[in-house]
């Protein structure tokens, strides 16, 4: 009888063999929803520290989890880093333009101070005058300084002017420099200029001309231009008027400006 038993609770025992294979998939899947769910907080560096861990866990070593293809950051995560290292650098850019500010009015305002000095020195207080704003240093030079009547051929005088300029110029490379000329509102037309503005704009560039001859200097930082009688500084109903608008004017421009718009290198003067 007792032989009988225990082949009939052999026969009643149940096979429970599948849960191994159930278990190994319920973990598997509760990894699988970990890893997804982490995945969404575009943390790298918790995913790693994560898979490292479930790969010691289930396979005690490597497994897919360390899979260089699997690790990656997300596009979110490019996208913030991105936009994150654009507002570093526009913040160090912002930085660096307040610093090139101050800096370019202590370098413009120490020229100033050598250019008045030469003025002093050399009895020019009548034909020079400087002027510096937030835009430029503005050297204007009466035409008597440079110039014969309605000619653009540059006198002794004023070539020594030039030269001297120019010098000063050394110091300071890194600015665009504007030469501009201008007339009174009296017509001219004879066999060298057809109007004001070929007399304007040739004077700019003569003087431009003796300037360049330095070569220190970087031509293509340099430029010329004619306004003719269209921007006069003074009333051209008088002789007196007429005289002060009779110039050429030396603009050092400070680098932050935007020299495409002439609003920003007009000095207003009464």
């Amino acid at each position: 009888m007792s032989r009988k038993r225990k082949h009939q609770d052999h026969e009643e025992h149940i096979d429970e063999s599948w849960l191994i294979p159930y278990a190994d998939i319920l973990t598997l899947l509760l990894a699988l929803f970990i890893v997804l769910y982490s995945m969404n907080s575009v943390d790298v560096k918790k995913f790693e520290d994560m898979s490292r861990a479930f790969n010691f866990a289930l396979n005690n070593g490597s497994g897919v989890l360390d899979m260089p293809s699997v690790i990656r950051k997300g596009d979110d995560t490019e996208r913030d880093d991105k936009k994150e290292d654009k507002e570093d650098s526009s913040q160090q850019s912002e930085l660096s333009e307040e610093e090139l500010i101050v800096q370019e009015q202590a370098e413009l305002n120490e020229l100033k101070e050598e250019m008045d000095a030469y003025i002093n020195e050399n009895g020019l207080d009548s034909t020079l005058e400087t002027e510096l704003n937030m835009s430029q240093l503005l050297i204007t030079i009466s035409d008597s300084a440079l110039f014969a009547p309605a000619q653009a051929t540059v006198n002794t005088e004023g070539t020594e002017l030039a030269i001297a300029i120019s010098k000063l110029l050394e110091q300071y490379p890194d600015y665009d420099v504007i030469i501009a000329g201008h007339t009174d509102d009296r017509p001219i037309n004879n066999a060298q200029f057809r109007s004001n503005w070929d007399l304007s704009t040739m004077r700019a560039v003569r003087f431009l001309d003796i300037l360049l001859k330095n070569d220190s200097l970087e031509p293509e930082r340099f430029s010329a231009i004619g306004y003719g009688e269209y921007h006069p500084i003074a009333d051209n109903e008088t002789e007196e008027g007429k005289a002060k608008n009779r110039r050429v004017e030396v603009s050092i421009i400070h680098t932050f400006i935007d020299k495409t718009n002439p609003q920003n290198l007009q000095v207003k003067k009464p």
